[in-house]
């Protein structure tokens, strides 16, 4: 007989690509491109925010940890993904299913709350004005941020860890085309109530409670920006935090239509289109939101090209 914490599987093989053989090569083609527009859109703005000293504070500090976080969260997801889109045998290693999931919680749970913290940023900067250097100071910013990113290191690590000791000795094959929580847990060869339950208070926990917060900031801070004087001033206002809302709707949208939504009949297509989404696409809009929709960034960026060029010559 075997032990009950024995692990008999070497591979998952990940299904999630397998009907859309035809169009698999498309497929590749646009992760491939929105992952590459990911990495340098990212990059980019941790290098104009890094250079330039008009972007150092509070709000482009924390823009700062938003884009190093969303190159590791697709960093997490597409590359695989590629791989076994070209290839026949679309599989991850036990081990390497584990790191995946590790770093996708840690990543996920690292976004919601910072992307929280940034709706209290806002807040503070729109309501308090005043007060705003005091409140966001260096020191407060950089305790947000690491309670943020402390956050996701633990979910990540210990959920991975109370997954991953479970006994896998059944099927291999998961109806994802990534090594989703949900979905690896429905392969252990024992009871996962538990792990169920633990899954859905995170769920809860870390998606719909900043969620709700990050709606209880704005409606605070539509309130005050209809109370200001001059469209003008309402305007500039407005512009400040309409970056971080829409992708706070584009990221938490995604999250909410993947998780949170009751299960139907045809849900599994519509859940592996929603974390396509999330994973590979929401990641390399976000840089393209912020550069467009923000002055500062961009005037940042064309200095730092004009030094750049004069350096050259």
């Amino acid at each position: 007989m075997k032990k009950d914490n024995q692990t008999c599987l070497t591979e998952i093989v990940l299904l999630g690509f397998s009907d859309f053989y035809i169009i698999r090569e498309l497929l590749f083609c646009l992760i491939l491109i929105f992952y590459l527009i990911a990495l340098m859109g990212n990059t980019l703005i941790l290098i104009v925010t890094i250079v330039s000293p008009t972007l150092h504070t509070p709000m482009y500090f924390f823009l700062w940890n938003l884009s190093f976080l969303e190159i590791g969260y697709t960093s997490t997801i597409s590359p695989k993904t590629l791989v076994n889109l070209l290839s026949y045998k679309q599989t991850i290693s036990f081990g390497g299913c584990g790191i995946q999931v590790c770093f996708f919680l840690l990543f996920g749970v690292t976004e919601c709350c910072l992307l929280c913290v940034m709706a209290y940023d806002r807040y503070v900067a729109i309501c308090k004005p005043l007060q705003y250097p005091y409140i966001m100071n260096l020191r407060k910013c950089t305790k947000l941020a690491a309670a943020s990113w402390v956050t996701g290191v633990t979910v990540g690590l210990g959920q991975s860890i109370s997954i991953f000791t479970l006994p896998y000795c059944g099927s291999n094959r998961i109806n994802h085309f990534f090594c989703d929580l949900m979905p690896v847990l429905r392969l252990a060869s024992t009871n996962t109530y538990k792990n169920e339950m633990a899954t859905a208070t995170i769920t809860v926990v870390f998606v719909l409670v900043p969620l709700l917060l990050i709606l209880f900031s704005y409606i605070l801070i539509i309130s005050s920006i209809f109370m200001m004087p001059g469209a003008k001033t309402k305007h500039k206002a407005f512009s400040t935090c309409s970056s971080h809302l829409i992708v706070v709707f584009l990221y938490y949208g995604t999250i909410t239509a993947t998780y949170i939504r009751p299960n139907s009949g045809s849900s599994m297509d519509s859940k592996r289109f929603f974390a396509l989404i999330y994973t590979v696409v929401t990641p390399s809009l976000n840089p393209i939101i912020y550069s467009l929709r923000n002055k500062e960034i961009k005037t940042a960026f064309k200095k730092s090209v004009g030094r750049n060029l004069v350096f050259f010559r």
